[in-house]
């Protein structure tokens, strides 16, 4: 049997960072991790291949080799799933789908001759069991978890890892939490199930030589929902691995900001290689916090937890949302001053939507207030808010446009600079020195110092970073990239030119200026 897997195109997103990956010269931000397990979840004498169309293209001969075409996709990736489908369908290829897109909508797709859905661990075999027989059904689906200590190593060798900023592992699946516009606890559950440190580490093994990876994230929905097995299992292991193997690179990973109430499980984050953590903050408007059901972000105060997260030597992305029901013309600006004030130099901002799934979905449904189809697109919603349309619209444009700025970038940077001592660690991870590392130095001086729109913000960055924290001097040109990310997302969000802007506040709101720091 030939098959080939097929993980269909990510739009350019804050997840995909594809105008930064392009400048270190890489093709894509990460392997597909689900479609490379699923492979080895296939009879080990199948012929296997993959087509990323985040790295390379896929040809009508590719397709026609394969006997099935296994699709695997996220929500995101809806308009190029339908194109290969669509492909496929011309071609008369027998087309294979399952991941969350599927799990959720499959009902909306046409041509696709079985649906495997939800966790391939316990559906998978049953397809290949009725395909074996002769009587392949169209849906195969299922209201229960897998046991991930079942899960094997992931065929790695069907990818070439080279074409890839990062590398990824998956350690846990499913989150304690409700957030209510959040799928996670319909695709996963809400007790985390974990793997063997034996199988994380089998994982980081299997990808080879690790220097040529940036980082490698831990696609856990929320790495410390099972705070015990974390504490006692997974962080030792990595620890010990770490002061025996020296490992070239640090972890990435998903917390919730109840992590800062830990002071051992953080401390043990960090000597295990945790240094940059995505944290869902969504909005610093408690109101907005209790009507989605994320409690656990409220009877706190946000603004004190960052920084501190920052000082424990953390790095901290995190997502906010426009739109929710409670929000009103004064969370626009309340939002930005709070990205200021914190210093989160990465921060995602999305128009509230309700994915199919969720119970925000259900509740929007029920209310008469969803738009349909579902579209995942950054820029739109599916739901008809409570605020004036053109109003939200119109806030949510002025939070990009101020937040992306390269002025206010370079404001966030210094804020986090000036205070970030770095982590007290045992084992520090170093790069050794290389002609790859000189090459890409070089280029990023080119790109961003000499070429770039935003060179007089690097060189402010850089002279600045130089003379007072020389010891994070890669972080300088770290940030300076975003605001080449930044430009380019704004760009796509607008359909206009980027602005240089002066600070002011929204329209109708006292004016108070963004937090500034001298350079």
């Amino acid at each position: 049997m030939k098959i080939l897997l097929v993980y269909p195109e990510m739009p350019s997103t804050f997840w995909t960072m594809d105008h930064l990956v392009e400048m270190v010269g890489k093709k894509a931000s990460y392997p597909p991790l689900g479609l490379l397990t699923v492979a080895a979840l296939l009879p080990k004498d199948w012929d296997k291949r993959l087509v990323d169309l985040n790295v390379e293209d896929l040809s009508d001969a590719d397709l026609l080799w394969a006997d099935y075409v296994f699709i695997g996709a996220m929500n995101v990736q809806i308009r190029s799933a339908r194109e290969v489908i669509d492909r496929c369908r011309g071609l008369g290829v027998k087309i294979v789908a399952g991941g969350p897109l599927f799990t959720h909508e499959h009902e909306t797709f046409d041509g696709v001759d079985h649906f495997v859905l939800n966790e391939a661990e316990i559906t998978l075999p049953l397809f290949l069991a009725d395909l074996e027989a002769g009587h392949p059904k169209p849906l195969y689906a299922t209201q229960d978890f897998a046991d991930v200590h079942q899960t094997p190593l992931p065929m790695w060798e069907l990818a070439d890892l080279n074409q890839y900023a990062y590398c990824i592992v998956q350690y846990s699946r499913g989150c304690p939490y409700m957030c209510d516009f959040c799928d996670v606890t319909a695709l996963f559950g809400r007790k985390p199930r974990v793997k063997t440190p034996k199988q994380i580490l089998a994982e980081l093994k299997a990808m080879g030589d690790l220097s040529r990876f940036g980082m490698i994230l831990f696609a856990d929905d929320n790495l410390i929902g099972n705070k015990k097995n974390l504490r006692e299992t997974l962080l030792p292991a990595l620890i010990e691995w770490r002061g025996r193997e020296n490992p070239p690179v640090g972890f990435s990973t998903q917390v919730t900001i109840n992590v800062v109430d830990d002071e051992e499980l953080s401390q043990l984050m960090l000597e295990a290689g945790f240094r940059h953590i995505f944290c869902g903050i969504e909005t610093p408007d408690e109101a907005g916090l209790l009507a989605s059901q994320k409690r656990q972000n409220t009877r706190r105060d946000l603004l004190e937890n960052v920084p501190r997260l920052h000082e424990k030597g953390f790095m901290v992305t995190a997502g906010f949302i426009v739109g929710f029901d409670t929000d009103t013309e004064a969370s626009f600006q309340r939002m930005i001053d709070f990205i200021q004030d914190s210093g989160i130099v990465i921060a995602t901002i999305n128009l509230l939507k309700a994915p199919p799934g969720t119970d925000l979905y259900k509740k929007m449904r029920a209310a008469g207030r969803l738009i349909e189809p579902f579209d995942f697109d950054e820029n739109s919603s599916n739901i008809i808010p409570v605020m004036d349309p053109d109003v939200l619209n119109h806030g949510f444009e002025f939070v990009l446009r101020h937040v992306y700025s390269p002025e206010y970038v370079y404001q966030r940077a210094l804020t986090l600079m000036r205070t970030y001592p770095g982590p007290k660690v045992r084992h520090r991870i170093r790069r050794k020195p290389s002609l790859r590392s000189a090459a890409l130095l070089l280029r990023l001086v080119y790109r961003l110092g000499i070429a770039g729109q935003e060179r007089r913000y690097f060189w402010k960055l850089f002279f600045w970073t130089l003379w007072n924290r020389p010891g994070i001097l890669e972080y300088s040109f770290f940030f300076s990239t975003l605001t080449l990310q930044f430009r380019k997302m704004y760009e796509r969000y607008s359909g206009g030119v980027y602005p240089e802007i002066k600070q002011e506040s929204y329209p109708l709101i006292s004016a108070r200026p963004a937090t500034t720091a001298a350079a």
